[in-house]
């Protein structure tokens, strides 16, 4: 027969382990927010346009673009979880390895995986959809690496917490990216968020990509000035970003580099 007792025992085992556990506490909160958030205002915005030229068009490429942060930003901080779960961080900085290194090889990988998704991401979007993401011409390239560069630039700030407070905060692997990605204006203009949201999201490098993309398939010429912009940007997340990645690094190893595992 079955126990309650025993049911109870099950329960209480995985609820203790779920309200002390992040990444729990954001399946529950953080990611129904993110998808409300991302897919409310696109669907206010549709629905205050009467027509919206080259809709379908418009958001598989702004989803392939965002598939582009998101890898560019996961991959990073997967690379380095893998160590932890694998117990190899102590094995793998105890040889002469340098953190430079590391960070030369993990990006290498990243591009390759990066070119493998986008190809096969655009190829499911042309045989389901009969949609072209690569309409936006030579200017795809410009706007695939500024998205990549933002993508490194919250990898390696969500590995800095990883290698300093471990597996505790892994979740943000996951989560940072998206926590951009209501501000950044993917699916729909900037106009459509609050007055204080713009603000936001003018101070974000991909929130220039997305308009610039939006700006060449309604029609309009490359976007110099949002280029040039969201570089700028990029730069200066990037150079903070490394160089937080570094401090934390240094700090972990200072500690004890065993602890984390």
């Amino acid at each position: 027969m079955m126990s309650f007792s025993r049911i109870k025992g099950v329960f209480l085992r995985y609820y203790y382990n779920a309200i002390k556990a992040g990444h729990h506490l954001s399946d529950m909160f953080y990611w129904p927010l993110v998808d409300i958030l991302l897919w409310g205002l696109t669907s206010i915005w549709i629905q205050h346009e009467n027509h919206v030229a080259n809709l379908p068009l418009l958001l598989m490429t702004g989803l392939i673009f965002w598939q582009i942060a998101w890898r560019g930003s996961i991959d990073i901080s997967l690379n380095m979880l893998q160590e932890f779960w694998h117990r190899n961080l102590v094995n793998m900085f105890s040889t002469p390895l340098k953190i430079t290194e590391w960070t030369c090889g993990v990006l290498l990988l990243c591009l390759c995986k990066l070119v493998i998704t986008v190809a096969f991401g655009a190829l499911m979007v042309y045989v389901l959809y009969s949609l072209n993401v690569f309409t936006l011409g030579w200017a795809f390239l410009p706007f695939a690496g500024l998205l990549l560069l933002f993508g490194w630039s919250l990898g390696f700030f969500a590995t800095g917490l990883i290698i300093y407070w471990g597996h505790k905060v892994e979740m943000f692997a996951w989560m940072i990216a998206f926590l951009f990605a209501p501000f950044s204006a993917v699916f729909y203009p900037v106009n459509v968020l609050p007055m204080w949201a713009q603000k936001i999201a003018w101070s974000l490098p991909t929130t220039y990509v997305f308009e610039g993309m939006r700006q060449i398939l309604n029609g309009g010429a490359f976007p110099i000035g949002y280029f040039f912009f969201s570089l700028l940007l990029n730069l200066l997340f990037l150079a903070f970003a490394v160089s937080f990645f570094v401090w934390m690094f240094e700090k972990s190893r200072a500690k004890g580099l065993a602890r984390m595992e």
